[in-house]
């Protein structure tokens, strides 16, 4: 399938309009790269082996119910605003981004629970229920958050890191900053109470790293949320990537679906083209790989080129861990249970020790529901709630058979949120099914079925994260979650900055 034949948008910045980038993977890292260089004037083709734009953020219809595949959380909408005003148009003319009250309900194993508001003082109340002394506590946290935030995102985000010197020079910020501790041990300094460590050590999980060995630097989350809220797009994120597929065709951005990329061609140390699964080849001046970055070294790339920036052997790198995720449908609702809900096992340093080190499945787990019905009706038929389950399993690095324990996991889900916030869920789930990693291998050519690429850790993150642009091969670069500066939304758009920093960078006459 072959879209956008139709002529540039005139108002396009016209700097290197005669120079032609080809960018494989529509995810959100592949659309936004692709956008911003269409803006300084390349002549842009994106190309997916899918049948839709969005990478990850499909959007499955099932029995009259929505539900969005991909991301579901929202945190830095200018973001998205940003790649609307590259054409000089508004975001809010097509989408509505919409704030949530409740970011989180937090749901314990001993039947307690924790509500997460955009309200401080909201938030600040419910913490005192738990423990009063924590709520200093948490402006201490918030505090460090800030801190980190700063440095990490404000100034790091989107700056190359593809000279170890820009590393070093990093080093006492880094240092002074306690990069050194764990989110959970960072989160451990200021917090009393087991049940808010828990809740406030989850997001590393978000971007696919245990909280007890991701750096703290990802505690910069704490501060990015109070600092834009948490959001979600009417219509979903399905919404979301349709709008910026029409922007992509607005302005001449050639739309190739359907073809899977087998090679990228190398020149005399310089990627000149891609060739397909047909045997077709395109040739371009540029080209932006915005898949699996760890998949195009194995299996796209010479060899010799495998192992890219920290040149060590692929069996050291550590992977995100893979998602199980239930979608489904009820034929009744259930009004008090929040848009985002994290329920959470008995066991829990345990349990992620399973995931990620052990690479065993317990019989335990942990859970992420979205209920978009909380905020956006059109996700199911009137008087129906749509759901989808998330839980974090291990990667295909695990030997699990798939085809026998997702079916047993499903039906410990479903059992688990029936006898505790979701009563009545047995008699009234209609129309689910569910993803594994061997899902997430296949369709999104990810390796090991890692839900988020390699995992942040702080040996791979920065310089020692896949690195923008290839050391040794001229004209190639990488967007994504496995390069810097890591995944999660903000993290993938902020990639598609530095890619554009580096192409016009190179390419100046």
């Amino acid at each position: 399938m072959d879209l956008g034949n139709n002529e540039p948008n005139t108002g396009s910045k016209n700097l290197k309009s005669a120079k032609s980038v080809i960018v494989i993977g529509a995810g959100f890292g592949g659309i936004s790269t692709a956008l911003r260089l269409r803006a300084r004037g390349y002549a842009v083709s994106l190309i997916d082996r899918l049948d839709h734009i969005g990478g990850r953020a499909q959007v499955f219809e099932r029995g009259g119910f929505m539900h969005d595949a991909g991301p579901t959380v929202i945190t830095a909408p200018f973001l998205f605003q940003e790649l609307f005003e590259l054409f000089s148009e508004k975001l809010e003319d097509y989408i509505n981004i919409v704030p949530l009250d409740t970011w989180y309900n937090f749901y314990f194993h001993d039947g307690r629970s924790f509500n997460y508001y955009r309200d401080l003082d909201k938030t600040k109340n419910e913490i005192a229920k738990f423990n009063l002394s924590d709520v200093e506590g948490y402006n201490a946290l918030l505090k460090d958050s800030k801190n980190i935030f700063e440095v990490g995102f404000s100034e790091l985000a989107d700056q190359p890191f593809v000279n170890f010197s820009k590393m070093i020079e990093q080093v006492p910020k880094l240092l002074k900053l306690k990069s050194y501790l764990t989110v959970s041990q960072l989160v451990k300094r200021h917090i009393k109470d087991e049940h808010i460590r828990r809740a406030f050590s989850i997001h590393p999980l978000l971007v696919g790293g245990n909280p007890f060995s991701t750096t703290s630097i990802y505690a910069l989350i704490h501060y990015l949320e109070r600092q834009w809220g948490v959001h979600f797009c009417m219509g979903g994120t399905g919404k979301l990537v349709k709008e910026l597929r029409d922007l992509m065709l607005r302005n001449g951005i050639k739309i190739q679906l359907s073809r899977q990329i087998d090679d990228i061609i190398i020149e005399n140390n310089k990627a000149i083209g891609i060739k397909d699964t047909n045997g077709n080849q395109s040739i371009a001046d540029i080209i932006v790989f915005g898949g699996d970055a760890p998949y195009a070294y194995k299996k796209m790339l010479p060899s010799h080129l495998n192992r890219q920036f920290i040149r060590r052997p692929s069996k050291l790198t550590k992977y995100s861990m893979g998602m199980f995720v239930l979608y489904f449908g009820a034929r009744k609702t259930w009004p008090n249970v929040a848009h985002h809900t994290i329920w959470l096992s008995a066991r829990f340093k345990e349990l992620l020790k399973d995931i990620f080190d052990n690479h065993i499945l317990s019989e335990d787990f942990s859970i992420y529901l979205h209920r978009p019905t909380a905020t956006d009706k059109s996700f199911a038929p009137p008087n129906c709630d749509s759901f989808y389950a998330l839980c974090p399993v291990p990667n295909l690095q695990a030997s699990i058979n798939w085809e026998i324990e997702g079916q047993k996991l499903r039906d410990r889900i479903i059992a688990a949120l029936e006898r505790t916030i979701l009563p009545g869920i047995k008699d009234t789930i209609t129309d689910d099914f569910w993803m594994t990693p061997e899902d997430f291998q296949k369709d999104y050519l990810s390796v090991h079925g890692a839900g988020f690429s390699i995992s942040p850790i702080f040996s791979q993150s920065a310089y020692f994260r896949f690195h923008n642009r290839d050391p040794q091969i001229r004209n190639l670069y990488f967007t994504g979650a496995g390069t810097h500066p890591g995944a999660g939304l903000p993290g993938v758009i902020s990639s598609a900055k530095i890619v554009e920093k580096l192409i016009i960078e190179d390419n100046l006459d």
